[in-house]
């Protein structure tokens, strides 16, 4: 007898497939948050999928700080360019030479990504954004609805979200205002990379071991690049790290790590017990309540 039943992950696809459909026919200009990182690039495969054999019907867009790691602006570039989309570059260089924002004493900018973002929203008309967040990632992302309303400040607020009842979506906004929308929610890093294996997709260098120059900072391992210098009285040494999660050189850590194949990162994530988030992101250190605070205003 045939059995009809689907995979775990073949479910989460066909999910994350339905919602960008949803959102095409529900809205008016969609975008897609692209950055190069492993949710990102997931989910231009699967807005791909979702539209096949047509083109993706709305561009991507990157949040660029000017702080990234340089191998992954290379693969956005070259992912792009095969996908044949239109790329939004929104720049916080650009932003804090125009006075719009002004970069912290400490150099980090990924605190004024947010007015760079709603102003590009503003000015292309964006009515949905989509995301790659996981409830899984962070506790204030695990309480965010898959269709997330942003007042027309861009603002969120947590205690008044609209129901979610099984798979029905109220996509209807006034005008200048958003939805996010996360069809990863449900997914978790091991699903992310069962599924990164399963479709062949190619990563960034970053995410695989290799011998890297680091500097230890909280027990965190930073690698020394041209955003991170040893400051005076640390030492730097060579480990094998890898990236769990990429955001901005000067604020993301790597972790100690053998794995240089996809199966050997899903067997590290299958027995790890700390969120890639909590393990890896300087950013979400600052505070219990770091990712909330940045969410209300209008972080991703």
């Amino acid at each position: 007898m045939s059995d009809y039943r689907i995979s775990h992950i073949a479910a989460l696809e066909a999910e994350a497939i339905f919602i960008f459909r949803e959102v095409a026919a529900t809205c008016q200009r969609p975008v897609l948050l692209f950055s190069g990182g492993k949710d990102s690039i997931v989910m231009l495969h699967l807005a791909q999928k979702a539209f096949a054999p047509a083109p993706i019907p709305f561009p991507v867009m990157h949040v660029d700080t000017g702080q990234n790691f340089a191998e992954v602006i290379d693969y956005r570039d070259r992912r792009v360019a095969e996908a044949g989309v239109q790329l939004i570059v929104a720049s916080v260089q650009d932003a804090i030479d125009r006075g719009m924002v002004t970069e912290p004493p400490d150099g980090t900018r990924n605190r004024i990504q947010t007015p760079v973002l709603l102003e590009a929203a503003e000015k292309y008309q964006f009515d949905a954004l989509f995301g790659g967040a996981r409830r899984d990632e962070e506790k204030a992302r695990a309480k965010e609805r898959v269709f997330s309303f942003r007042d027309d400040f861009g603002q969120w607020d947590p205690k008044n979200q609209r129901p979610e009842l099984w798979n029905l979506y109220n996509g209807r906004v006034h005008p200048g205002e958003q939805i996010r929308v996360f069809p990863l929610s449900n997914w978790t890093e091991l699903d992310v990379w069962r599924y990164i294996g399963s479709e062949d997709i190619p990563l960034p260098e970053v995410y695989f071991s290799a011998e890297r120059e680091v500097v230890d900072r909280g027990g965190m391992l930073y690698a020394v690049n041209e955003f991170i210098k040893p400051r005076e009285g640390e030492e730097t040494f060579f480990e094998k790290v890898r990236y769990r999660t990429v955001g901005d050189a000067n604020l993301t850590a790597g972790v100690r790590s053998d794995a240089t194949t996809i199966d050997e990162i899903i067997a590290e994530v299958e027995v790890t017990r700390i969120t890639e988030r909590g393990a890896t992101r300087g950013d979400d250190k600052t505070s219990e309540a770091a990712m909330e605070d940045r969410k209300r205003e209008g972080y991703f």
